[in-house]
């Protein structure tokens, strides 16, 4: 007695008996459908045929040594990752290849070389500045010892679009009608100082001290741009 067929492909006359075989068979190399079972899905960001050296650390598996001198240049031995395909210097293909970098953990390198997370939740006007707790990924053309995700300690640095120079020309301005408190975001203050005619205008001179300092800000706790 033939099998029973799960999945029927009208389109062909044929079945499969599970699913796994359907998927072997509609997938073809080039095309955008996902890959069957067990191919890697890194491949297809890696580019082929360049550089070894200049793949994205990615696409290659080194034998990283932790024994180096911080920031001095060490060479180690890379291999392109299976199905990644790269040529040497002399155009021909590599399975082997030395790569030099500078000896240093992935948390070490410059604040230019990973991308942080940037909290929006956390008050940047506040003394002490406060700090949060961000993830970090290294960007691809970079290659350092460790791991390339890591967590940082970073001051609160997001920013909401108001502006220093507006909130100081509104507080010199039209400081006594709350002007620069409701540009702020601030609206009891601003209420009050409108209210109060500036405080008799104590209040008035008062923000713009505390305001060309700096020491008052948005409402949302971001910085000044």
């Amino acid at each position: 007695m033939a099998p029973l067929c799960q999945i029927w492909r009208p389109d062909r006359g044929r079945c499969f008996k599970n699913l796994r075989d359907h998927l072997r068979f509609v997938y073809r190399p080039g095309l955008t459908e996902s890959p069957p079972p067990g191919e890697e899905s890194y491949t297809f960001g890696c580019p082929s045929g360049g550089l070894c050296q200049r793949l994205p650390a990615d696409c290659m598996l080194c034998n990283f040594q932790h024994n180096c001198t911080y920031a001095k240049a060490t060479s180690f031995t890379c291999r392109p990752r299976k199905g990644v395909h790269c040529v040497g210097e002399s155009g021909q293909q590599q399975t082997n290849f030395s790569l030099s970098i500078s000896c240093r953990f992935c948390w070490q390198l410059d604040p230019s070389q990973y991308r942080c997370f940037n909290s929006t939740s956390c008050m940047t006007v506040s003394c002490p500045r406060r700090r949060y707790n961000a993830t970090c990924d290294v960007l691809d053309h970079v290659h350092c010892l460790g791991r390339r995700s890591f967590q940082k300690r970073l001051y609160c640095n997001w920013t909401g679009g108001y502006k220093w120079s507006t909130s100081l020309a509104l507080s010199i301005t039209l400081g006594g009608f709350g002007a620069d408190r409701f540009y702020l975001g601030q609206w009891r203050e601003g209420l009050g100082k409108l209210f109060s005619f500036g405080g008799l205008g104590i209040w008035t001179l008062i923000d713009v001290l505390l305001i060309g300092v700096g020491y008052v800000g948005p409402a949302d706790g971001s910085l000044y741009i």
